[in-house]
């Protein structure tokens, strides 16, 4: 049955009942599992590489190709929810993740892993938008609807929290696929229970127009930019890999140019006019870059230099993670007493002594140096984390904030997924350059071994014992000069970025403040609940 209510400003929101909160616990499943399967393949990527045979440059496409696809596909995803419906969307989505997740187990292929993960991210791109969507629309009281949201962040914060621990005890007990097969029965049950707990909203003669050819344009531009920084980064300057960049920034003009035209763009360029959601999308995009690509090498080292287990090396990454959580928690509180470019500016600062600390991390018994270190570069990531995407939100008037939502989430994913690639390449550069070969290793453990660490992982065992123990020796170290570079590109960036922030950001207070004319947009989801991606009220129910 379709209502045609509208709520607005005078009338008084309904409040919750207890089928909304028993739906919320449904709308936790997708939002816990995406944060356990990002953090949990971080932990699989040396098990599969090595059983997969992959290289060091398909370990970087399995890695990244996810980030890519679900960066480029949330804002379209969150523009068809609108017309389709939110509820429908995401069990679509469910279904295909499940799938997706039980292809990605049973790869025979380094091949058909990176199209598993291409699956996954067009799959996962439909579920954030729509359980913020529906969300949004089954708690109208803000009071309930800032609790609502309290929980989906700490299911996704936990989510992150136990990943580690979860994937390491399944990689050390089963092989690497169980980690994806976490998905299958999350989504199998999400699909049984949500018709029957989850409402269904959808607008179509609201929402905004789907334009295929912006979203064609949008994967097009992206995709031959990342390779052509990786392709730069391993194997320097050459022919295609700039023409790929040319090509990439050249339809990632005419991408921009069709979305000034475009009535309904797919984009909305005119939140950049913004000084703080610009800075705030820089600052997000470059942070979560750092931090993807410094997390990947992280993992790596514990489990190839370290020689931890899969188990031991989520254990140890714990007490960051746990960190990041407390801080991003604590965020909020602290921006009642003081401005947040001033929060963001001391937690960019935090992170460069983090990496400044991380530089200093030997090759032997480096865990003493690394954990702290880690530590420290999670709360000050955690510090900005939530102001920055308050700033995004919160400076968009209500006509916009969907898309301001939308820029949120995908300029932090398309940061990630950056990160892996130009700073994972640079890792390995760094690593090759390093890398001395014993005289009388054979040529194809030669070749193994400059592929990565992970290569001279494998090539290790066929080796005479004195020879082999070198070689692993001497990759160690490589692989260690290769974190520590990225570790000094890292405080480059952060001090940077904490400079800028405290120039641009400078006397700007929290979002209420700044725009006292608007409404109270300090809670993210109060405006994302009510505007699709164009602007346009979804309050219809159905």
């Amino acid at each position: 049955m379709r209502g045609e209510g509208i709520v607005t400003s005078s009338s008084v929101p309904p409040r919750a009942t207890r089928r909304e909160w028993i739906g919320l616990v449904v709308l936790a499943l997708p939002t816990l599992l995406l944060a356990l399967d990002t953090s949990v393949l971080y932990l699989a990527l040396p098990q599969l590489a090595t059983e997969l045979g992959a290289s060091g440059t398909q370990q970087l496409w399995i890695t990244d190709i996810y980030g890519f696809l679900l960066a480029g596909f949330l804002v379209t995803m969150g523009t068809l929810g609108d017309r389709i419906g939110r509820r429908r969307l995401l069990l679509i989505g469910a279904v295909m993740f499940g799938v997706a997740s039980a292809l990605a187990a049973y790869s025979i292929s380094p091949e058909m892993l990176i199209i598993a993960r291409a699956l996954l991210g067009i799959a996962g791109a439909t579920l954030m938008p729509s359980t913020l969507a529906l969300i949004s629309n089954m708690f109208r009281d803000p009071k309930q609807r800032t609790m609502a949201l309290a929980v989906w962040v700490s299911c996704f914060m936990g989510g992150v929290a136990v990943g580690p621990v979860v994937g390491g005890a399944l990689l050390q007990n089963f092989w690497w696929g169980s980690a994806f097969l976490l998905g299958v029965p999350v989504m199998l049950l999400l699909v049984v229970i949500g018709p029957v707990l989850l409402p269904e909203y959808r607008d179509p003669a609201q929402a905004g127009r789907l334009d295929p050819l912006s979203v064609a344009l949008s994967l097009a531009a992206i995709l031959p930019v990342i390779y052509g920084l990786k392709d730069l980064a391993a194997n320097g300057p050459r022919p295609g890999a700039a023409v790929a960049t040319v090509a990439g920034l050249a339809l990632g003009a005419v991408f921009v140019h069709r979305q000034r035209i475009l009535a309904v763009p797919l984009l909305d360029l005119r939140l950049f006019a913004s000084r703080q959601v610009s800075a705030a999308l820089s600052l997000g995009l470059l942070s979560g870059a750092v931090m993807g690509g410094v997390w990947l090498l992280i993992n790596l080292y514990l489990q190839t230099v370290a020689n931890l287990s899969p188990l031991h090396a989520g254990l140890w990454q714990l007490p960051a993670v746990l960190g990041m959580v407390v801080a991003s928690n604590l965020a909020p509180r602290l921006s009642r007493r003081f401005p947040p470019g001033g929060l963001i500016t001391a937690g960019m600062a935090l992170s460069a002594v983090g990496f400044a600390v991380l530089t200093q991390t030997p090759a032997a018994d480096g865990l003493a140096v690394l954990i702290p270190a880690f530590v420290i570069i999670m709360v000050g990531v955690g510090i900005g984390l939530p102001l920055i995407q308050d700033l995004i939100i919160g400076a968009a008037p209500p006509e916009r904030a969907g898309s301001a939502s939308a820029l949120s989430e995908t300029s932090g994913e398309l940061g990630v997924a950056l990160g892996i690639a130009a700073l994972g390449s640079v890792g390995t550069a760094i690593y090759r350059a390093r890398l001395t070969v014993p005289t009388e290793v054979p040529v194809q453990a030669v070749e193994s071994a400059q592929e990565g660490i992970i290569g001279a992982v494998i090539a290790v065992p066929h080796l005479p014992a004195g020879i082999g123990a070198e070689l692993l020796d001497n990759a160690r170290a490589a692989f260690t000069s290769g974190l520590t570079t990225v570790a000094a590109v890292s405080i480059v960036i952060f001090v940077a970025l904490a400079i800028a922030t405290a120039l641009v950001l400078h006397g700007i207070r929290s979002t209420g403040h700044s725009e006292p004319e608007q409404p109270d947009m300090s809670e993210p989801a109060v405006a994302a609940a009510t505007t699709n991606l164009s602007g346009s009220p979804t309050n219809t129910p159905v």
